[in-house]
């Protein structure tokens, strides 16, 4: 892991909050969480940044050093991130559309509808695992629009001139070999699947498998996770049957691999689409959110699993109407992990 930017953020938001706790939630993250982030940090950095103690968390000498040079490195970084998002807004064109995308089922859907409202408009896309990465490019003018995700407790920070709009929160499900003993369950509880070796993403970038961790924690278990990857990486380990993990409802079944529910719906995944405020696209939300919209229920329908949750659960993992969401307000929050809900192609 190489030093990045956001790293010094986290060190120097660790010392403004004074504890781990205070410094969590200003980050939108949790405290384990963070703890494991700046146990990385201070790893690769070569030595400890805080005495944590009951009191809270206070820097050590070579702290003192970090944050010393983090703060003279800092603001030079976000007037160069203002400068060029200035330079970037200036230099937008309609015929110049860039979109992004994490590993969901929706990213195609947004390039068509951009080409339908804007037909003579270069369309180019990029994916990248992290959606706060692909959120801060929205933010410097990098990118025109995006599809990004996020989980309960765990929502995208906001950003200054990025319309954030949540489009619908939908259950994870298991992924399992095709002829793992599970497979002939209607619905897997997350205590069964913890008795297995589980193939996990890594956890830099995105907040999943901390979610991921965190929830299991609920139940008692802990599983023992020998395998990182993603992507197809971890398809073909579960295909494998090497490892059993969790995927997007509308996750498309290949040879070799089952999808199926988690018991109970103990687990969320929020689609979110976002663009920016002042770029080519913003004259165009709402029509944007109706077409991805459609083409997510196409995605469902395509997706047999899911499908027939859906028709299970009716209006659990509803869209809603985007004339009732053009706040962009990510604060509401979808469906609690305590929750019992009655009523990723993407990676997993």
């Amino acid at each position: 892991m190489e030093l990045e930017v956001r790293h010094l953020r986290v060190v120097c938001a660790i010392a403004e909050a004074g504890s781990l706790t205070r410094a969590a939630a200003a980050l939108s993250m949790t405290q384990p969480g963070l703890s494991t982030q700046l146990r990385r940090i201070e790893s690769m950095l070569g030595g400890a940044l805080f005495d944590r103690q009951r009191a809270g968390a206070t820097p050590t000498a070579f702290g003192e050093l970090v944050l010393a040079r983090a703060h003279a490195v800092l603001p030079g970084i976000d007037a160069l991130l203002a400068d060029t998002a200035r330079a970037a807004r200036h230099l937008a064109s309609p015929n110049r559309v860039r979109v992004g995308s994490v590993g969901a089922p929706l990213l195609g859907h947004l390039i068509l509808a951009v080409r339908e409202l804007l037909p003579e408009a270069e369309v180019t896309s990029r994916c990248h695992y992290s959606p706060v990465t692909l959120l801060d490019d929205l933010a410097a003018g990098r990118l025109e629009a995006a599809v990004l995700g996020d989980h309960p407790e765990q929502v995208l920070p906001q950003r200054d001139g990025v319309v954030l709009t949540p489009l619908v929160t939908e259950p994870v499900f298991a992924l399992l070999p095709a002829t793992h003993p599970l497979v002939g369950q209607e619905a897997v509880s997350l205590t069964e699947l913890a008795d297995h070796d589980w193939a996990m993403p890594r956890p830099d970038g995105d907040r999943t498998r901390e979610y991921w961790s965190s929830v299991c924690a609920l139940t008692g278990r802990r599983p023992s996770a020998p395998h990182e990857a993603e992507g197809r990486q971890l398809i073909e380990l579960v295909r494998a049957g090497l490892a059993v993990s969790l995927c997007q409802a509308t996750f498309s079944e290949t040879p070799g691999v089952t999808v199926r529910p988690l018991a109970g719906n103990p687990l969320w995944y929020r689609h979110v689409v976002a663009w920016h405020r002042d770029g080519p696209l913003a004259p165009h939300g709402d029509d944007i959110l109706r077409r991805v919209a459609a083409g997510y229920l196409d995605t469902c329908a395509a997706s047999p699993v899911y499908a027939d949750w859906r028709r299970r659960h009716p209006g659990a993992a509803r869209l809603p109407d985007p004339e009732g969401c053009r706040t962009g307000d990510l604060t509401r929050p979808g469906p609690r992990q305590s929750e019992k809900a009655s009523g990723v192609d993407a990676g997993p």
